[in-house]
């Protein structure tokens, strides 16, 4: 049994009002710990007394970032990672948010048929102010393999600061029981093992923010409750319901109430009035994609959003719990690690609820997945919930049989985690399709990297380059870079232009086309489109390997590199034929 689950000391116990609501909520002020400690102190306690916990962090981050860099080097690292370099990349070089792969998601292009562009702000489409905290890491080593390991390291440290959070409330074996949880859980796990996400950097500081509420450290709170607004657009959901905890336990109301309304009031402002500065984008596709059931046309501001929200409750209903065995599922899995606590902590519902409805109420198939970002927003009040619940049942931690029952459930949700093979990085491991069968093996999948990694090497560094989604980060720390097949973009010279490569992993989408539709229709749209420009003589092939093509514009063909791909083109062919042909 883990040293976390081990048996605990009693907790040092506390008068509990009999109000039933702070009882619930177990966090009136005479319950709350008053006597502020040094985060000295604490960080001193963790490094000397539990060692343990530092372990376990540690592997956590030995592990998934191993398992990063196989995904990225093995080229299964996708779109979003290559968004984020190149915000990174241009960031860097004084051209703070452009993004010509973000402009290529734009409503402009998307809806209007407008180029994309080079100097388009990704801050239209998300307000990401705080992904700048780091822009001095990545300036010192500019890589899209620096992005995960910011990401990594941030959400490892969101477990130490619960496990330091916790230490305020319960004793320490408990408080590493459950910042253990945290390193198994589904909802951590499985968006850690992906692409960079602004999310990342969401419970250091929703953790950090509690920490500092509980010792009174006010200006690190406000300092914090910032950043929390600054991380994304919506993330201000996340400081409401911090906000609403402290006014419904009643133990801060009047910053409670400074607080929910530096949240809404900040996301009202910033959702209507700057984003909009920036592009058409929060109206026009995003608030419609996630909540256009809400609204009476063809784009919404979030307050149009709201009203359509508050004059059909019924509808509102019908949302949170419908697909009801998706929603089920959805909240088993997010407190299966915390042994299903805070279904019974009002604490947790207070916290996490509001960033939880959010979800509820929202349309999409990604919404309600666990190993995606859009999870990790719920944790850090579940979590917090689960520390009120036990600061009022530690006696219950000693009972063995407790203890055992929360290594199963913690090791359950791994096993979930792992048999779901969230963002197809263990591919190597578990087949991403069963009937028809899809598995990649590790060196059939290094083989083919090898390949593809000697075409994109011959891509000049400032060259513009159109590539497949998986080869879009590898070559995404460039100005002009989009997803084929897109191949023109608007240019800082104001003239649209053809990029010089185009760069395109054809295997890839060969292997996954049976089994998964995306990939099919990707497959047969690129392959005839890469048969126009080849007999317009607008590109030329210099180069293949495995199944991967690299063409230049205004270039003839290379005859060896040319013959190659036709021979693979017609062994192809029955996959790149539609099959209502």
């Amino acid at each position: 049994m883990p040293r976390s689950l081990a048996p605990a000391p009693a907790a040092a116990s506390s008068t509990i009002p009999e109000d039933a609501l702070k009882d619930a909520l177990s966090s009136s002020a005479e319950s709350a710990p008053t006597t502020a400690r040094s985060p000295l102190a604490d960080l001193r306690d963790l490094a000397a007394a539990y060692r343990w916990i530092l372990t376990i962090a540690a592997i956590f981050f030995s592990l998934s970032l191993a398992l990063l860099l196989h995904r990225y080097y093995t080229f299964y690292s996708s779109y979003d990672q290559g968004i984020f370099n190149q915000v990174y990349w241009n960031s860097s070089h004084g051209r703070f948010f452009q993004s010509s792969l973000s402009s290529a998601l734009s409503t402009n292009v998307v809806h209007q048929g407008a180029w994309p562009e080079v100097m388009y702000h990704r801050l239209g489409q998300h307000f990401t102010p705080a992904l700048m905290i780091w822009l001095p890491i990545y300036a010192l080593f500019p890589s899209p393999v620096t992005l995960s390991v910011i990401h990594l390291a941030l959400i490892s440290l969101g477990g130490l600061m619960l496990y330091v959070l916790a230490l305020r409330y319960v004793e320490k074996p408990l408080a590493g029981a459950i910042a253990a949880s945290y390193y198994g859980a589904n909802a951590v796990v499985g968006p850690t093992i992906g692409n960079f996400h602004d999310i990342c950097q969401l419970p250091l500081f929703v953790f950090g923010a509690l920490w500092a509420m509980e010792t009174r450290r006010w200006w690190l709170y406000w300092l914090l409750a910032v950043a929390i607004v600054l991380v994304r657009e919506d993330a201000g959901v996340s400081l409401f319901g911090v906000g609403a905890y402290l006014i419904v336990s009643r133990r801060h109301i009047g910053r409670g109430l400074a607080t929910c309304i530096l949240a809404f009031g900040y996301m009202l402002v910033l959702t209507n009035v700057l984003m909009p500065l920036f592009s058409a984008d929060i109206s026009e596709r995003f608030m419609m994609e996630r909540f256009g059931q809400y609204a009476t046309g063809d784009e919404a501001t979030t307050l149009e959003i709201i009203g359509g929200i508050l004059s059909n409750p019924f509808r509102l209903i019908g949302e949170i719990f419908t697909p009801f065995d998706r929603t089920i599922a959805y909240l088993l899995g997010q407190t299966l690690p915390l042994m299903f606590v805070p279904f019974v902590s009002l604490g947790a519902w207070a916290v996490a609820g509001f960033p939880l409805l959010k979800l509820l109420i929202a349309q999409g198939d990604s919404v309600l997945v666990i190993n995606i970002r859009y999870a990790m927003t719920v944790v850090p009040g579940l979590f917090y919930g689960a520390v009120l619940w036990w600061s009022r049942h530690p006696g219950q931690f000693k009972r063995r049989g407790l203890r055992r029952f929360w290594v199963g459930c913690v090791t359950l949700s791994l096993m979930f985690t792992v048999v779901s093979n969230p963002n197809r990085t263990l591919y190597f491991l578990i087949p991403d399709s069963f009937e028809p069968r899809v598995h990649v093996t590790i060196p059939q999948q290094w083989s083919h990297a090898r390949a593809v990694h000697g075409l994109i090497d011959r891509i000049p560094p400032d060259a513009s380059v159109a590539a497949t989604t998986y080869i879009v980060p590898h070559i995404s720390s460039r100005r002009e870079v989009l997803r084929f097949p897109q191949y023109q973009l608007l240019t800082d010279r104001g003239e649209v232009e053809t990029t010089r490569f185009i760069a395109l992993d054809i295997a890839q989408l060969v292997t996954y086309a049976p089994a998964f539709k995306v990939d099919r229709e990707r497959l047969q749209t690129i392959v005839p489109f890469v048969d126009r420009l080849l007999e317009t003589g607008e590109y030329g092939a210099i180069g293949f390997a495995d199944g991967s093509v690299l063409l230049e514009r205004d270039v003839a063909s290379e005859p060896e590199a040319l013959t190659n791909w036709q021979t693979y083109r017609q062994s192809i062919a029955e996959a790149v034929t539609p099959a209502d042909a």
